[in-house]
């Protein structure tokens, strides 16, 4: 087991990638405390497959944008487990619209919970890791933050001052041994996809046509590089962004070619 004993937060652990993050985790060895903001039901089913796998579990609900809530989170985490090796900045939220109808509201929401979040949280944590001479932030991009996507400004905007924000918290905290690194996942297999979906919002056989590999990821694909930034396989990275993609910001020509010519070897 990889990460044996060692204690994790993960924000937004109740779904999606988050879930998959938490159970990947666990599975390596890890406590994990399940942070939610919205469903208690779900964050504690996802503790009960964690207690299965024989791992301890706790659920912690907390507002990553809001300061006090998450001094209070960590706090909790430490009294509990006694220290927190692992902090994964995982709480998202869809902000989809025309950038000139964007109310503000919706802006600066975005900008709270994906970017202000994760700083308040490694913050709280980061404190924390400096007086144990160590400890793993990863942080959760995505190919949003990397290239332009029309109609989703707030959340394109916040993942790539999240991955700016992985590079000076890494340049910043090496010192102490913590490693601060990011994943950018590309399109997921996940509740949000299959809800922007159903509104014709997302066309998932379009995104498997634009995406080399053919198909959309699957949220514990993204988990695995994940528990690799948490491990000791990681130690000498910092500040630096995995892109897990399946080559969509790779790719570079048009799509109706790649549809036309993908070819399956032998």
């Amino acid at each position: 087991m990889r990460l044996k004993d060692k204690v994790s937060l993960v924000t937004g652990g109740s779904r999606g990638i988050g879930r998959a993050i938490a159970l990947a985790l666990a599975r390596e060895g890890a406590v994990v405390a399940i942070n939610y903001s919205k469903s208690v039901e779900a964050a504690e089913e996802v503790v009960k497959e964690i207690q299965e796998l024989g791992q301890p579990a706790i659920t912690i609900r907390a507002d990553v944008a809001n300061k006090s809530e998450v001094d209070a989170m960590v706090k909790r985490v430490k009294g509990e487990f006694g220290k927190i090796n692992i902090l994964v900045n995982n709480a998202g939220m869809s902000v989809l619209g025309p950038s000139e109808e964007l109310e503000e509201n919706g802006w600066r929401r975005g900008i709270d919970v994906m970017l202000t979040g994760p700083f308040l949280c490694s913050q709280a944590a980061g404190r924390e890791m400096i007086k144990q001479k160590g400890g793993k932030i990863i942080n959760i991009a995505s190919v949003n933050g990397i290239g332009a996507f029309p109609e989703r400004v707030s959340y394109s905007c916040a993942k790539a001052g999240l991955m700016q924000l992985t590079r000076v918290l890494g340049c910043e905290w090496a010192r102490y041994k913590i490693n601060v690194n990011a994943v950018a996942p590309g399109y997921v297999n996940t509740y949000l996809v299959e809800d922007l979906a159903s509104k014709g919002v997302l066309d998932v056989a379009e995104l498997a046509n634009r995406t080399p590999l053919g198909r959309l990821a699957e949220p514990v694909e993204i988990a695995d590089a994940v528990v690799f930034l948490a491990s000791e396989e990681s130690k000498y990275m910092e500040g630096q962004t995995i892109v897990v993609d399946g080559g969509w910001s790779a790719y570079g020509y048009l799509e109706s070619w790649l549809a036309k010519s993908r070819r399956i070897p032998g």
